[in-house]
């Protein structure tokens, strides 16, 4: 008897694939659908985005399992929900992350519903993490847990699901190791078997970011200002949550010109490469980013004090709490476990609920907390809440 309908989000990748076949093994109905988001090859590497190729090997997986197998068009609203938002993020000097993005608006949210039309139960997807379910208040609660493989973990991509989408979510990979997966593909014969794993934006592969970005955004010549270490210590001691969450703000006069670039927007908080300034006894690692005079501020190393702080601001409006059931109440502090970037080792924090948003405090300074990317707070191995930084 079966388990119900499930689709499998078959990608072409080995993970997916091998989700599909454990899910046929349990005794689901499966249904294959492979999801087309991008046409568009500007400023994606040579190679990189051969969906063209990720879709027939798709199709191969289908045919050798034996399950049936759709193609889904939503690269519209790929554009629309996340295409354009990165565009926008960064025309603002933030820097967004498009993945985590895809997930709660594409995979689980327009993708999921296309499932359902077709009289699913569940969609499954080959994500590295877990998801079970508990009672709370005689209800229904589902918990997403880190993937029992601490190298591929991804559970921080899926830091902006639902209580909604969860429960119509299925991971049967979580609970694998990567060598596992690969064994139960080659076992299989699955054409996935030796494949190597997709690398660079969601749907759109590796790319050339300033030469992608320009399609929206035009290159104009700015400055590249370093600042001196010594520039901190003239400001005052940072002791409140405010202070302690904000980043650093420099004017040109803080420091010295040292290059120029082609647009302070192509560049992210903590990026190394790109900047072709040279003669530095330390490498050179953006700090700040100034879009409104088109600067970018940079120091000198990895110890750099305006590479490092202690916190960061997420707005009430953008904190999100996967289980309403433990969202934090204003003038509430709790002790968590947060990363502030895909692969990140958790890090020790304080979380401050204010009427006006949240303030995490970390135990040691943070390098390269950056604005628009994603914080996501863990109890042990369940991520329970997260947030857009805002500063």
């Amino acid at each position: 008897m079966s388990k119900g309908k499930v689709v499998v989000g078959l990608s072409g990748g080995v993970d997916s694939s091998v989700a599909a076949y454990l899910l046929k093994e349990q005794g689901y109905e499966v249904v294959g659908m492979y999801m087309q988001n991008w046409h568009d090859t500007t400023g994606t590497l040579e190679g990189d985005c051969p969906w063209n190729d990720d879709l027939m090997i798709a199709e191969m997986v289908a045919k050798k399992l034996d399950i049936p197998f759709i193609f889904i068009d939503l690269s519209d609203t790929y554009t629309d929900r996340v295409v354009s938002y990165m565009f926008a993020e960064y025309e603002r000097g933030r820097t967004p992350n498009p993945d985590v993005l895809c997930n709660s608006e594409i995979k689980f949210e327009a993708f999921l519903k296309a499932a359902l039309e077709q009289g699913a139960d569940y969609l499954a997807t080959g994500h590295y993490c877990r998801k079970d379910t508990i009672e709370v208040d005689g209800m229904p609660t589902y918990r997403l847990l880190a993937g029992s493989d601490p190298n591929k973990d991804q559970s921080y991509f899926l830091c902006q699901l639902s209580q909604e989408q969860l429960s119509k979510a299925l991971f049967p990979i979580g609970h694998l190791l990567k060598p596992e997966v690969r064994r139960i593909a080659a076992e299989q014969d699955l054409p996935t078997a030796e494949k190597k794993d997709s690398q660079g934006l969601c749907f759109v592969g590796k790319i050339d970011l300033p030469i992608f970005l320009q399609q929206k955004l035009a290159a104009k010549q700015g400055n590249i200002v370093e600042i001196d270490p010594a520039f901190y210590d003239k400001l005052p001691p940072r002791t409140t949550l405010q202070e302690l969450a904000r980043p650093y703000f420099y004017h040109p006069n803080n420091g010295k010109k040292v290059g120029t670039h082609n647009g302070a927007h192509f560049f992210t908080i903590g990026q190394r490469k790109g900047m072709n300034v040279g003669g530095k006894a330390l490498p050179l690692f953006v700090i700040a980013i100034d879009v409104e005079t088109n600067t970018l501020y940079v120091g000198q190393g990895h110890q750099h004090p305006g590479l490092n702080r202690k916190g960061l601001f997420i707005k009430e409006a953008e904190i999100h709490a996967i289980r309403p059931d433990l969202a934090m109440r204003a003038g509430e502090e709790r002790r968590y476990k947060v990363r502030i970037r895909y692969r990140q080792p958790l890090q020790d924090a304080t979380l401050h609920r204010t009427d006006e948003g949240l303030y995490i405090i970390f135990d040691t300074p943070q390098r390269g907390i950056t604005a628009g990317q994603f914080a996501a707070w863990y109890d042990n191995e369940e991520l329970v809440g997260s947030g857009v930084i805002f500063e």
